[in-house]
């Protein structure tokens, strides 16, 4: 159990960079993955398991971790509705906590947002806020919770917004230092190694990453 960890989101961005970087350190002897697709991807350590977000119940068998990675999250363009959006990005990451909580996990780590919060009237920002607040109440011996801002990579799909961000950020970023040094765009890869940094930590508690300290943690990878 505690050579084992659990990737679900591993499809995103930051998921792909995760599994990849999981996969070559030498901390877990196996790392599984639920996922709705299957990754090009094959490897001595590598579980598979394509699964019906709707029924996480079923896998509960292969929720049996330590370490539960949960890089979730959708678009509500892509999503199609404010409700399909909550699906993905509350809803499922909140039962996967309870279910690999009831199963023994002792640490999550879970990526949510910049200015998450669930004191705000914009919808994106609350979701993620909310989400944070009820994987709080689950009593993990280690809760991570990272709040990136604009991801870099290169993603499947197209983002119109994102893109205009990702070509403008060289012009900008060297402007944003100081109290702005927050904002500064981050590299999915840099997200994934933070998150395996604070893997390799033994403390308990609650922690929250924001942006500027995520960059920070993966320098030390």
């Amino acid at each position: 159990m505690q050579n084992t960890a659990l990737v679900v989101g591993a499809t995103g961005l930051v998921g792909n960079e995760l599994v990849t970087l999981l996969l070559t350190e030498s901390k877990y002897e196996k790392v599984k993955v639920l996922t709705r697709r299957t990754l090009p991807l094959t490897h001595p350590k590598l579980e598979q398991f394509v699964v019906d977000f709707d029924q996480l119940a079923s896998y509960q068998d292969e929720m049996q971790v330590e370490d539960v990675y949960c890089c979730l999250g959708t678009t509500i363009k892509k999503a199609g509705t404010q409700e399909a959006f909550k699906k993905v990005d509350f809803t499922y990451p909140v039962e996967l906590a309870k279910l690999t909580r009831e199963k023994g996990a002792q640490k999550f780590f879970i990526i949510t947002a910049m200015g998450a919060t669930k004191d705000t009237k914009v919808f994106y920002s609350r979701v993620k806020g909310e989400v944070e607040e009820d994987v709080k109440k689950l009593g993990f011996h280690s809760l991570h919770i990272f709040r990136p801002s604009l991801l870099l990579g290169e993603r499947k799909e197209f983002r119109f917004g994102e893109k205009i961000g990702v070509l403008l950020s060289p012009l900008f970023s060297f402007l944003l230092v100081g109290s702005l040094k927050k904002f500064k765009p981050i590299h999915a890869r840099d997200v994934a190694k933070a998150m395996y940094q604070a893997s390799l930590t033994a403390q308990h508690g609650q922690f929250i990453h924001e942006n500027d300290e995520i960059h920070q943690m993966s320098q030390k990878l």
